[in-house]
């Protein structure tokens, strides 16, 4: 079931703190909608740049900084985002989900209709809670500006039929960030699993 907008305000002033729903600051009730929550750009970014040691091995836990630059854009300010480039961004709000609703990050297509796509692979697992990372990819062949403090994309929430484990547990990559994270792609558990199969292991 997806959340409308009584429902989403009933959840954040939900009195029982497991069942509530935190996004801090709202700067302004426009961003209920009937059927999501806008969310705006923070002002923290990553930047990918070119290495001169090659491509990047996402398994080898390659050192994250010979591939990535951390810059700030304060309020008021801009970042230019040229044709085909990529950059990494967050929320400016701070999220808190229940265990018993998830969501998905769409993003808003007025900024869509200027070849920007949002968060081409986010889900915000039930428990989640930090900021959430955007992944900014400039699809047109004209640079665009983003401007810190827009709104930039869009949460959708679902309730589960059940709640779930709460997604802060040992084995979570990304807990309470507030600010984008590169990617740990390389902590995924399962690599293991798969090395056996293919050796043809069953153990």
């Amino acid at each position: 079931m997806v959340l409308g907008e009584d429902d989403l305000w009933a959840r954040m002033r939900e009195p029982g703190a497991h069942r509530r729903l935190v996004v801090t600051p709202l700067l302004s009730t426009a961003q209920v909608q009937s059927g999501s929550l806008d969310v705006r750009l923070g002002t923290d970014f990553i930047l990918l740049k070119r290495s001169a040691r090659g491509p990047i091995d996402p398994l080898a836990g390659d050192t994250v900084s010979d591939f990535q630059e951390r810059v700030r854009v304060e309020v008021g300010d801009r970042m230019i985002l040229h044709p085909n480039q990529l950059v990494l961004g967050a929320t400016l709000e701070y999220l808190s989900v229940p265990p018993d609703l998830m969501a998905y990050v769409i993003g808003r297509s007025s900024w869509g209709r200027l070849g920007l796509m949002v968060a081409t692979a986010i889900m915000v697992q039930p428990g989640y809670r930090g900021s959430l990372t955007l992944e900014l990819a400039n699809l047109a062949d004209t640079p665009v500006y983003l401007y810190p403090g827009v709104r930039v994309a869009q949460l959708v929430f679902h309730g589960l039929e059940s709640p779930s484990a709460p997604y802060a547990r040992p084995q979570a990559k990304y807990q309470a960030p507030v600010g984008p994270e590169f990617s740990k792609l390389a902590e995924d558990r399962d690599w293991s699993v798969i090395a056996r199969w293919a050796d043809g292991s069953t153990g």
